[in-house]
């Protein structure tokens, strides 16, 4: 179905605002992905703070072309969507990268990081990295350990010596 020149420039205006405000895009391979699971990944993605946009590979190799980003939408297969990630970069790689698993109709075919195209691969190995939170825990039970091992030593001699005194007591 063909689109009047009105609406193409609205969506042109459109991908050119998401292209400004992002930090990451993934591109996705939807072809035989069914409309309740493509429903299911916006509302994931939507949950934080990402966005999933369909459009014409023409239109969106114009509009990175007027963002001045090298990528050429059409060279890459299938029928494609943009994931655009707005505050992160890495947490929209992480759900696409799950729902990808759960649907294999849904395949990844590279992304932007930093204004530069990356391929698959890299995008599945930044999915693959734990989330901030985790490595932030990961540290302060580092740090936590050793203060813990401590007391645990130390509560040890307290509690044998209490063992000691107690048997004395029953013993006489």
């Amino acid at each position: 179905m063909a689109i009047s020149r009105e609406k193409k420039k609205k969506i042109l205006e459109d991908l050119k605002e998401k292209i400004s405000k992002q930090k990451a895009i993934i591109f996705v391979d939807f072809t035989g992905l069914k409309v309740k699971d493509f429903s299911d990944l916006r509302k994931r993605l939507k949950s934080i703070g990402s966005e999933l946009k369909v459009a014409k590979k023409t239109l969106m190799g114009i509009a990175f072309k007027k963002a001045k980003l090298e990528i050429e939408p059409k060279k890459l297969p299938g029928e494609i969507a943009l994931v655009f990630g707005y505050k992160e970069e890495i947490l929209p790689a992480k759900i696409v990268f799950q729902f990808s698993q759960e649907n294999p109709n849904l395949k990844i075919l590279g992304g932007v990081l930093e204004n530069n195209f990356i391929e698959a691969e890299k995008i599945i190995e930044l999915a693959k990295l734990p989330s901030r939170e985790e490595l932030l825990a990961r540290l302060v039970g580092s740090i936590s350990a050793p203060i813990s091992n401590l007391t645990n030593v130390l509560e040890g001699n307290l509690r044998n010596l209490v063992y000691l005194f107690s048997q004395i007591k029953v013993s006489k």
